[in-house]
């Protein structure tokens, strides 16, 4: 039974916690936050028509079949050569623009409540996400969070190459930037708490020592539960049930596709 914060099993007795990292995408907020910010590019006329087709076939592509690297690295791919030669100013002042825009609705109020317990504990809380590190940055400071990781874009003198720094912040990645900033940090991994909603994420939510699922796929689910770890789940059971024969991921891919074509 799920508890009054929407936790299966009642909230678990909180430790005093050294940093807390949370997943973005379908987590903190819903949907995929890189198809607002090319929704956001495309509306400031970044695409050509048959550009954004493409991309919008991609976005529908890995709406379908889910998330995996092969898909995640095609999709930033197209976005990278998007930006090629303009500003990093320029990018994360849409940025901001878009999450006023598009991101601001979608937070979701229940794993906000979560963070802002890390954070009343005075405990530092990470968005860690395979989207811009830019986009990241900036729903992070609005949200009033410590800081973000995420993929980052190669510039040089301020501009765009259309490369990247590294690889997409992408499950072992994602726990590989984490390990990292804790070595930074000095925080003990064992005190630490993570939250995300994909078994992709089984890297980075094994690494710490309180790990929970948010609104989970399947296969977290199941893991979550065979191990004993938190369940929130914020969503109506008319989402879950969507979610769980992929009809959830088929409609944002729909309705993905057909707002970039329309902003054209």
């Amino acid at each position: 039974m799920a508890g009054p914060d929407g936790t299966l099993g009642g909230p678990p007795r909180e430790p005093a916690w050294d940093a807390a990292f949370f997943d973005l995408d379908n987590t903190m907020v819903r949907g995929a936050s890189l198809f607002y910010f090319a929704r956001g590019l495309a509306a400031r006329g970044f695409f050509s028509r048959r550009e954004l087709q493409r991309f919008g076939r991609r976005a529908l592509h890995f709406a379908l079949r889910g998330e995996n690297l092969g898909h995640l690295v095609e999709v930033r791919e197209l976005a990278l050569a998007f930006v090629a030669g303009h500003t990093t100013a320029e990018i994360r002042q849409i940025g901001e623009e878009v999450y006023d825009e598009h991101v601001e609705a979608k937070v979701r109020a229940g794993t906000r409540a979560l963070a802002r317990r890390h954070l009343d504990a005075g405990a530092p809380v990470w968005l860690v996400t395979a989207a811009p590190v830019e986009l990241a940055d900036v729903i992070a400071r609005r949200l009033g969070l410590t800081g973000a990781l995420g993929t980052v874009a190669e510039s040089v003198d301020g501009t765009y190459t259309g490369r990247l720094t590294g690889e997409p912040l992408h499950g072992q990645a994602k726990a590989d930037a984490v390990r990292a900033l804790a070595g930074d940090r000095g925080f003990d991994l064992s005190r630490c708490a993570a939250y995300s909603d994909s078994a992709n994420d089984l890297p980075l939510l094994g690494l710490v020592g309180s790990p929970s699922a948010v609104n989970p796929d399947r296969a977290l689910r199941r893991h979550a539960l065979a191990h004993g770890w938190p369940v929130h789940e914020f969503r109506s059971w008319q989402h879950v049930a969507r979610w769980s024969v992929r009809a959830g991921g088929v409609a944002a891919g729909a309705v993905v596709v057909a707002g970039l074509l329309r902003r054209r």
